[in-house]
């Protein structure tokens, strides 16, 4: 009895020892203007590299540094940190260290969303995360390409490509038919979208994500656009416009699919000519002389009614095109007056013209810079940026359309008067430079104090990034933005 009470007491005494040795050493790296941990830090030594997760927290758990004075290297793409020759750090078990980055960017780097190990250092390290799933939710290790909207008073997602686990196979999970989930609003149920987001994805019975557009062809099915409008009935659904390829080949179905609530998945009940790319799409609807258009994109639009948005005739687009006309880059059909002006306007069945296609013929002096929607002039170098238009919105605190444009790994915000713009200067705001980040989407849903922060996100992706380092989990996946609109740099936007 006497060895028992002995053996039981020992245990209690040596409990926090053992707690203590069992626990790693973890570093936490933190924005120094706001103390918020930040993600996809690289944290190296030689012949050791870790990445923070989205609390900003990286476990050092290899047991060649354990007890030993180590100098890290601390890098992270639009941050710095300062002394440029690194921190010295004694790793121990048990204990930890914070150390400040002085943020570059403008915007501030959040989390990440989607993924596995979103928060899985800080899990390991005994910390508290905010979201139900921190490890692994639905099986997903990777999304590309978000797209949102509200219905039946949630957020709706979409994504394009999904990978996941490893079947019992030994073959990846891999849905190429769209990817949902659902997720509540921030104050109705949801977190603070500066916190996460909590998603309840559609599965199949593995767990992992199921077809939501489950169209029975070879290809792979992804949404552009997602957006609710009233039927015939005067029942609110949800439509998508969406197309189908193979990869990067060129669409061969385009079309309009609408949710199957009872079903659990979109139908096809309409379709169009082929699109000449897949181009992804943000959604928004805004009154113009005192009727209501669904707009695509900032230079396509519909009149917001269900009859119109499945009639492909009842599209416009904002072009310096003729009337039907599909654009040839060889011989652009140009509209122009008895004067030889161009005539650039809203026009039936005819080819907008994208930023890149803008730049061919400003090149070419075919147009001249006052008919461009997309000069997007970089206001640090008075150059065009060459960004791609990605996601369009008003804001209410700077009353202005916002416009949100990215090329290669920076973020460029703009605004102007009309959604098709003249979009003119862009202010850089965030750079994930070596690596990609593409397909940003603004989530005005997330708006917060009338409008002064707003939400964005985008793909980081390795592939076609200018290094060979692949980042572990952070790879084709989704990463989110804060962006503070009082911030003064932002006021280069301003167009005179």
């Amino acid at each position: 009895m006497w060895t028992l009470l002995r053996f039981v007491l020992l245990l209690f005494v040596l409990a926090p020892a053992v707690a203590e040795a069992t626990t790693p050493f973890w570093v936490r790296i933190v924005d120094a203007e706001t103390g918020r941990g930040v993600p996809l830090v690289r944290i190296s030594a030689p012949d050791y590299v870790k990445w923070t997760d989205s609390n900003g927290v990286a476990v050092v758990d290899d047991a060649r540094l354990q007890g030993r004075d180590v100098t890290f290297a601390i890098e992270s793409a639009g941050y710095v940190f300062e002394p440029k020759q690194g921190a010295a750090i004694r790793v121990e078990a048990g204990k930890s260290v914070e150390l400040q980055l002085r943020r570059l960017n403008i915007a501030e780097r959040l989390y990440r969303a989607t993924g596995a190990n979103i928060y899985g250092d800080s899990v390991r390290a005994g910390l508290t995360v905010p979201i139900a799933k921190p490890l692994i939710n639905a099986r997903v290790t990777g999304q590309d390409t978000v797209i949102a909207t509200i219905y039946k008073g949630k957020i709706f997602w979409c994504w394009g490509d999904t990978d996941g686990e490893l079947q019992a196979d030994g073959k990846k999970r891999f849905n190429g038919k769209v990817s949902c989930a659902t997720s509540e609003l921030p104050g109705k149920g949801g977190l603070d979208p500066s916190v996460g987001i909590d998603y309840t994805y559609f599965t199949r019975p593995d767990g992992f994500t199921r077809q939501m557009v489950p169209i029975p062809v070879r290809g792979l099915v992804w949404i552009e656009g997602l957006f609710t409008v009233k039927d015939e009935q005067g029942r609110e659904r949800l439509l998508a416009t969406y197309t189908i390829q193979q990869a990067k080949t060129k669409p061969f179905e385009s079309g309009i699919v609408a949710f199957d609530d009872a079903a659990g998945e979109f139908r096809v009940i309409a379709r169009f000519p082929p699109r000449p790319r897949h181009t992804s799409s943000h959604p928004f609807v805004t009154r113009v002389d005192g009727k209501d258009y669904l707009y695509l994109y900032p230079v396509q639009r519909v009149p917001f009614e269900w009859k119109a948005i499945l009639d492909p005739g009842r599209y416009e687009s904002y072009t310096c095109l003729k009337s039907g006309a599909k654009l040839d880059m060889e011989n652009p059909p140009l509209e122009r007056d008895a004067t030889g002006k161009l005539v650039c306007g809203w026009k039936h069945d005819a080819d907008w013209l994208t930023g890149d296609r803008e730049r061919a013929l400003l090149t070419r002096g075919l147009i001249d810079i006052a008919h461009a929607n997309f000069p997007l002039l970089n206001t640090k170098t008075g150059k065009p940026t060459g960004a791609r238009a990605d996601s369009v919105a008003w804001n209410r605190y700077r009353n202005k359309w916002i416009l949100l444009s990215k090329d290669n790994g920076t973020v460029y915000y703009s605004e102007a008067d009309q959604p098709q713009g003249p979009w003119v200067k862009a202010v850089p705001v965030s750079s994930q430079l070596p690596y990609r980040l593409y397909n940003v989407a603004r989530h005005p849903f997330f708006d917060s104090a009338d409008g002064r922060f707003i939400y964005y996100e985008g793909t980081f992706i390795h592939k076609l990034s200018q290094t060979d380092v692949v980042v572990p989990d952070y790879d084709y996946n989704n990463l989110v933005y804060r962006l503070d609109l009082s911030d003064p740099r932002l006021e280069a936007a301003r167009t005179p």
